[in-house]
């Protein structure tokens, strides 16, 4: 059931409303302002992230010799604050640290990001857990559409948009995919439509399926937590390959900058070209 109202919107605004209009997806200026205010509503009930910032950085020795490789500056500020801004910005502010190597340096800047805007709590790591592991030991917290994320890269993706597409899609799982012009250093996403059918793992140029590569930025139902083991657990190597087989694993390609902080040469050109999060 639907009823009609009488809505008084900037001129500006209905713009960008009219510019949505394309007669198949939106058919006309009614049917995209109530498709914003799906979108956004909806949205309200991603507000959880789980951020991974347990590893030993060994490639961006000697700096991460004392100074873990979450707190590791960038243009002025730790890296993980930069993953702050993207998350507040869409209103994500719920935030899990997967912690490990020297975690007492990480965990007592609780108060000071708090005072941030975030609200912050641990998953402690007695031992290495990989990429999966940690979202099994969190996985009592987890109980509705979640984030999760490395937190040793900068990126600025439209969560909004991303969270559409995958309640759009039915996905378990929906991967950040951004394009690279040398694919062979990363695993390249080999796609049938929007749905992930595989990774090839660091190919030729000439072999290589696309240039969409994982940005390590996840959308992911409490589903996949409950499949992940309590053990040291790749999540790209045993739990994707599974959810890729069931049909679940989609694709979202975006535009927006990436940068892979793994070595001092991909860290130097992280502090002269990050642009940072606009928050507007």
């Amino acid at each position: 059931m639907k009823e009609r109202i009488t809505l008084t919107i900037e001129d500006k605004i209905l713009e960008k409303v009219d510019r949505m209009v394309d007669g198949i997806n939106i058919r006309n200026r009614s049917h995209a302002v109530e498709s914003i205010l799906s979108k956004h509503m909806n949205f309200r009930e991603l507000d959880t992230a789980l951020i991974l910032v347990g590893g030993k950085g060994t490639r961006l020795r000697p700096i991460t010799y004392e100074i873990p490789k979450a707190l590791v500056p960038v243009q002025g500020k730790p890296l993980i604050e930069h993953m702050f801004d993207l998350l507040k910005k869409y209103g994500v502010t719920d935030v899990l640290l997967s912690v490990g190597h020297m975690k007492e340096k990480i965990m007592e800047k609780k108060a000071e990001w708090e005072r941030l805007g975030m609200s912050i709590n641990f998953v402690e790591e007695t031992e290495p857990m990989g990429t999966a592991g940690p979202i099994a030991l969190a996985k009592d917290r987890l109980k509705k559409t979640f984030i999760a994320s490395n937190g040793d890269e900068l990126k600025n993706i439209n969560i909004m948009d991303m969270y559409d597409f995958h309640k759009k899609n039915n996905a378990l799982a929906t991967i950040a995919l951004t394009t690279v012009s040398d694919p062979s250093q990363y695993g390249v996403a080999k796609l049938d439509g929007s749905r992930i059918m595989d990774f090839i793992e660091k190919p030729s140029k000439e072999d290589s399926p696309s240039n969409l590569i994982n940005a390590g930025f996840y959308i992911l139902e409490p589903e996949v937590a409950e499949m992940i083991p309590k053990r040291n657990c790749s999540i790209e190597k045993e739990i994707f390959p599974k959810l890729a087989k069931m049909g679940r694993l989609y694709g979202f390609p975006f535009s927006g900058q990436w940068f892979d902080t793994g070595n001092m040469e991909r860290y130097e050109k992280a502090l002269k070209e990050w642009k940072g999060i606009a928050q507007s």
